[in-house]
């Protein structure tokens, strides 16, 4: 036993060497070799994960699809705001003239007036003036005979009255139905010659009759007239009333 276990022993330190010089050479032996599976290791445990690479290049847009199908209608949405307004337009051209319409009823214009003045004095007092000179009587409701305006229009008329006083004083009145309505007295100032003079609004009925005349008893009709100097009587409708048709 111990001349074999000698001989192996030397067999072993002989073929050591050997079997290092091909390690060297080569790290991967033969594995036909009797050294390669006397002295092989176990496998090594996988490696750890590399770092990701680098991003490509974008690719090139390919083709363009198909137009797809038109999809539902989707709910009206809210009413937006007001927009400011735009700039205005060009104008038009003109229209085409319409059609003559039919005629109208025409409005009747109410008219009454009157202007006149006296030619002589005053012979009595209490009794309506009666001015002959007509400066306008053109609906004639001014009577030169009695010297009474006639109410044809009912409304609101406007009178006045300037006269000339001259002589001896002055007090007359306009009436309306037989009424003083307005007084007006001048006190006559000797070598002068003076001015009397008034002026109302009234409302007149048809058939009211408004006159001036010296008011009183005694020397209170000093009213005068002549080529130079004028005493006057005047009065016209200012607006009918609104039932007048």
């Amino acid at each position: 036993m111990k001349g074999s276990a000698g001989f192996f022993l030397c067999l072993l330190l002989l073929l050591a060497p050997h079997c290092t010089e091909v390690a060297t050479e080569d790290s991967q032996p033969d594995p036909k070799t009797p050294c390669a599976n006397w002295m092989g290791g176990a496998p090594g445990y996988p490696g750890h994960n590399g770092l990701p690479g680098r991003d490509g290049k974008d690719g090139k847009d390919g083709v363009k699809g198909e137009k797809g199908e038109q999809g539902m209608q989707g709910p009206k949405g809210d009413q937006g705001e007001i927009g400011v307004p735009g700039r205005e337009g060009p104008r038009g051209f003109p229209g085409y003239p319409g059609q003559k319409g039919e005629k109208g009823e025409g409005a009747f214009v109410y008219r009454s007036a009157f202007s006149v003045g006296l030619k002589e004095r005053v012979p009595h007092p209490n009794v309506p003036i009666r001015f002959s000179k007509i400066f306008y009587n053109e609906q004639n409701h001014y009577d030169t005979s009695t010297g009474k305006f006639l109410c044809s229009i009912p409304g609101t008329y406007y009178f006045a009255y300037h006269l000339t006083v001259y002589l001896t004083d002055v007090k007359v009145s306009l009436y309306k139905k037989d009424k003083a309505v307005i007084f007006t007295y001048d006190q006559f100032q000797t070598n002068n010659v003076d001015q009397a003079s008034g002026s109302v609004l009234l409302h007149l009925s048809s058939g009211d009759e408004v006159w001036l005349q010296v008011y009183g008893e005694g020397d209170n009709n000093g009213i005068y007239a002549d080529n130079i100097n004028d005493s006057t009587f005047m009065g016209f409708l200012l607006y009918p009333d609104p039932d007048v048709h």
